[in-house]
C-alpha cells in the first residue's frame, strides 16, 4: 500500500516537534487504531523486536492509558502512561505523556488530529516538551526508526480489518 506522504518529522517552535503521516483508510477506523487496545497492540510495539505487553486505555476526558513493551531479546521494558485531556472522536485527541523511567525531563502534550481526504486519513501530531532540551533529546533519539516501523504495521492492520470488514471502515 503507497501512502501519499510517508513518516514527516520536523521541529517545530521551540519545544515541538511535529509528526505527519498519510494512512489509506478511512478515518474512522484510524481512530479506532489509536484507541482501541486490540488494535494498539497489533501495531505500535516501535522497532522491530518489541513487544506490547499491556495496553490500557480509558478513553474519557480526564481518563487515562498506560502502555508497556518488551524487548524480546533481553527483557528489558519500556512503559509510558497519560490523561486525555481532550478527545473530539475520529478527530482529535490531545493527552499528556510520561515514561516510567523517563530519558527526557518533564511530561509532554501530545496533540494528534486526523482529517479524511479522499478516502485517506491525514494524521498530524504535536509532541511539545517542557524545553528545547528535552525535544531535543527526543529528536536526537532513534524516534524515526520506531515510528517508521509502528506506522508501517499500522498500514498492514488498517489494510488488513478493510479486507475483512468489506471496506466499511468499521474496526
Amino acid at each position: 500500500m503507497e501512502t501519499a506522504v510517508k513518516l514527516a518529522i520536523a521541529a517545530h517552535a521551540d519545544r515541538e516537534i511535529v509528526i505527519m503521516r498519510t494512512f489509506d483508510a478511512p478515518l474512522r477506523l484510524v481512530f479506532d487504531a489509536w484507541t482501541k487496545p486490540e488494535l494498539l497492540k497489533r501495531w505500535l510495539t516501535g522497532p522491530s523486536g518489541w513487544t506490547m505487553m499491556v495496553c490500557e486505555v480509558d478513553l474519557q476526558i480526564g481518563g487515562s492509558y498506560r502502555f508497556i513493551w518488551r524487548q524480546d531479546v533481553d527483557g528489558t521494558e519500556i512503559g509510558n502512561h497519560g490523561v486525555y485531556r481532550e478527545i473530539v472522536p475520529a478527530e482529535r485527541l490531545v493527552c499528556t505523556e510520561l515514561f516510567d523511567d523517563p530519558w527526557y525531563p518533564g511530561e509532554s502534550l501530545i496533540s494528534t488530529t486526523l482529517a479524511e481526504q479522499d478516502g485517506k486519513t491525514v494524521y498530524t501530531c504535536t509532541l511539545r516538551y517542557e524545553s528545547r532540551e528535552a525535544r531535543d533529546l527526543v529528536l536526537d533519539s532513534p524516534m524515526e526508526d520506531g515510528l517508521a516501523q509502528s506506522y508501517d504495521r499500522l498500514d498492514e492492520l488498517l489494510a488488513t480489518v478493510l479486507a475483512g470488514s468489506g471496506a466499511t471502515g468499521s474496526a
